[in-house]
C-alpha cells in the first residue's frame, strides 16, 4: 500500500503513466478507425464486384422466339461452377410475358435463396438493392437486385448475383490481424521510446533528489549539481534557503548563549543568598529560585529548538549518546542496572545532541528515583500506525524507559505531566523534568506519554523524527 502511495506521487511514475495511457488509448483509437474505413471500403468494393457481376448476367441474357429466357453467362469466376458455393446468379421472369422457368448458375444446383419482399428492403434510385441472407446451405450470403425489360414488347426479368460474405469477412479479418499486429509493435517501440525520452528528460530531477538526499543525511551543505535552466532557479533558491537558515540558527544559538548568561548570574546569586536566610523563608526562596532556573533553561531549549527544527541537517547518531547517558546514570546509580536495546544499532535521529541528551536524561534521572532494581532503555523503528506524524515520507523512533517501580495510576500520570507538579516531595527535583520532555519532543513535532509498563513499572514512551534519505 505505502509502496503504492509512493509511486503515485513520483513524476516520473506520472508521466510515463500517462503518456502510456495515451498511447494506448491512440493506438485502439487508430485501429477501430482504420478496421471501420477497411470494412466500408471493403463491402462497398465487395457490391461493386457484384454490381458488375450483375451487369454481365444482364448482358448475357436475351429472350428467344418462343418467349423464353435464353443465354450462359460467362462471369470468368470459378466459384459459379462449384456447387454450395455460395457463388450464384439467378434470372426469374416476371409477368406472363416469359415462359419456362427461371436460369441459375450451376453453383445453386437445387439450393434457394431466402427474398426479402420490396416493402421491407426497397429498390434504390437506380433500380438496385443489395442484402444479406443466409442460403439454404448455411452460407451468409450478399445479393444484388435489379429488374430489367428486355424487349420492345415490354418482356421483363429479375436478375440476381449472390457472393459468399465469407470472402469479405476473411478479407477484413487478414487486413485487420495484420494491422493489429503492426500497431501493437508500432505501439510497443513507441512506449519504449517515450520511456527512454522520459527519464532522460527528467534526469535532472533524479539528480536533484539525490542532492537533497546528501543534504539530508548530512553528507552535504548545499544543492551541488550541472542543472538545465528550467532547474536552476530552484536549485538556486534551495541553496539560499539552506543559507539563511544556517544564519538564523547561528543567531538564535547566540542569542540563546547570551540570555542564558545573563540570567546565569542573578539566578546563582538569589541560590546563595537563600542559604544565608533563616527558614522558612530562605527555602522559600530557593524553592522559587530553583523554579525560575529551570524555566528560563526550558523556554531557552524551546527557542533554541524553534530556531533550529526546520534545518535538514538536525542529525545525531543516537547509540553514542545513549551509551554515554547510560555510563554515567550506572556510575550514579550503582545499585540498579540500566538495560540498553538499540535496533537498528545506526539509528540517526533528526535532533540537536543536547535535546536527545535532555529529554532521555530526564527520563533516565526520573526512572532512576522510583526504580527498584532495574531501569530499561530500548530504542527501535516505529511502525506506521505509531508515527508522530501522518506524514508517510517522514521516518520516526520510539524510545521507551520503563523501570521496575511503583508506577503510577492514571490519574497520577496525568497529575506528573503538569508542569512543576511532583508527586513526592520527599525526592529532590523541580517538577519540571517531564514537561520539558513534553516540550522538546512536541517541538519536534513528536510525542510524549506515560502509561503503566508490563512489570507494573512506569514506560515513558518517545516518539521522536528519524533521518531519513528517502526525500523522493
Amino acid at each position: 500500500m505505502a509502496n503504492n502511495a509512493r509511486r503515485s506521487r513520483s513524476l516520473t511514475f506520472r508521466v510515463l503513466f500517462l503518456a502510456s495511457l495515451w498511447a494506448a488509448v491512440a493506438l485502439v483509437v487508430i485501429a477501430v478507425v482504420i478496421s471501420t474505413l477497411y470494412r466500408q471500403s471493403a463491402e462497398k468494393s465487395f457490391r461493386d464486384l457484384l454490381r458488375a457481376q450483375l451487369y454481365n448476367v444482364i448482358n448475357s441474357i436475351s429472350t428467344s422466339e418462343n418467349t423464353r429466357l435464353a443465354g450462359t453467362p460467362q462471369l470468368g469466376d470459378l466459384r459459379f461452377f462449384q456447387p454450395q458455393s455460395g457463388w450464384y446468379w439467378i434470372v426469374e421472369p416476371i409477368g406472363g410475358a416469359l415462359e419456362g422457368e427461371a436460369l441459375t448458375s450451376s453453383s445453386l444446383g437445387t439450393g434457394s435463396i431466402p427474398i426479402p419482399d420490396t416493402d421491407s428492403i426497397p429498390f434504390d434510385t437506380r433500380y438496385e438493392r443489395f442484402y444479406t441472407t443466409i442460403d439454404s446451405f448455411g452460407n451468409e450470403v450478399e445479393v444484388g437486385e435489379t429488374e430489367v425489360v428486355l424487349d420492345d414488347e415490354g418482356r421483363t426479368a429479375r436478375f440476381r448475383v449472390v457472393g459468399n460474405r465469407d470472402v469479405l469477412e476473411s478479407d477484413i479479418s487478414d487486413f485487420s490481424g495484420s494491422l493489429y499486429l503492426a500497431l501493437a509493435g508500432f505501439g510497443v517501440g513507441s512506449l519504449l521510446l517515450n520511456a527512454a525520452a522520459i527519464l532522460i528528460g527528467l534526469r535532472p530531477l533524479d539528480r536533484a533528489r539525490k542532492a537533497l538526499e546528501k543534504i539530508r543525511a548530512g553528507e552535504s551543505e548545499q544543492l551541488d549539481g550541472d542543472f538545465p535552466r528550467e532547474i536552476l532557479p530552484l536549485a538556486s533558491e534551495v541553496n539560499a534557503l539552506i543559507d539563511s537558515n544556517h544564519r538564523i540558527v547561528e543567531r538564535a544559538r547566540m542569542q540563546v548563549g547570551n540570555l542564558a548568561h545573563s540570567l546565569k548570574t542573578p539566578i546563582a546569586v538569589l541560590l546563595n543568598e537563600s542559604r544565608l536566610i533563616a527558614a522558612p523563608q530562605g527555602e522559600l526562596v530557593k524553592t522559587q529560585a530553583e523554579a525560575m532556573q529551570g524555566q528560563v533553561q526550558s523556554y531557552l531549549n524551546r527557542a533554541r529548538i524553534a530556531a533550529q527544527r526546520e534545518s535538514v541537517l538536525a542529525r545525531t547518531e543516537a547509540l553514542p549518546v545513549l551509551e554515554r547517558l547510560v555510563r554515567v546514570m550506572r556510575r550514579l546509580n550503582a545499585d540498579k542496572q540500566f538495560p540498553l536495546h538499540v535496533d537498528p544499532p545506526g539509528i540517526m535521529l533528526a535532533m540537536e545532541q543536547q535535546d536527545i541528551e535532555e529529554t532521555v536524561g530526564n527520563l533516565l534521572e526520573n526512572a532512576a528515583r522510583y526504580a527498584r532494581t532495574t531501569v530499561s532503555l530500548r530504542v527501535f523503528m516505529a511502525p506506521a500506525d505509531l508515527r508522530g506524524s501522518d506524514d508517510a515520507r517522514k521516518s520516526w523512533v520510539i524510545v521507551e524507559v520503563e523501570d521496575d517501580g511503583p508506577g503510577l495510576e492514571p490519574d497520577e500520570i496525568r497529575e506528573a505531566m503538569k508542569r512543576g507538579k511532583r508527586l513526592d516531595e520527599s525526592k529532590p527535583g523541580t517538577g519540571l523534568g517531564l514537561s520539558i520532555v513534553s516540550e522538546i519532543a512536541s517541538e519536534y513535532q513528536g510525542v510524549f506519554g506515560l502509561s503503566r509498563g508490563e512489570g507494573g513499572g512506569l514506560l515513558a514512551r518517545l516518539v521522536l523524527p528519524a533521518v531519513t534519505k528517502d526525500v523522493a
